[in-house]
């Protein structure tokens, strides 16, 4: 489970961090295939396939990042009374939705 802290700072299990990781490890290896692929004058609709599989999984990392946040430290800090992470919260799914 997440703890933000008052200085905007996640504290992270060891087992999400390296979930976390791993998922930005694969997505950095898609992208360096992308860039191959066209280095490489692979053929458009093959590259924006892998591009549209990249973008696949970052929104897979945004949700689960999402989910962990809403659960940690959004429900935390409206339990201590901190209403202003809702706020907080819809600004960055405003970002997100954009």
């Amino acid at each position: 489970m997440s703890n933000c802290c008052n200085k905007k700072k996640t504290v992270r299990a060891e087992e999400q961090r390296k979930k976390l990781i791993n998922r930005l490890s694969r997505l950095e290896g898609q992208i360096r295939g992308i860039k191959g692929m066209v280095e490489n004058d692979a053929y458009c609709t093959d590259i924006l396939m892998q591009s549209a599989a990249a973008s696949a999984a970052i929104n897979a990392f945004n949700r689960e990042l999402l989910d962990s946040h809403i659960r940690g430290c959004v429900a935390r800090d409206i339990r201590n009374g901190n209403d202003e992470v809702i706020d907080d919260l819809l600004n960055t799914l405003y970002k997100l939705m954009k």
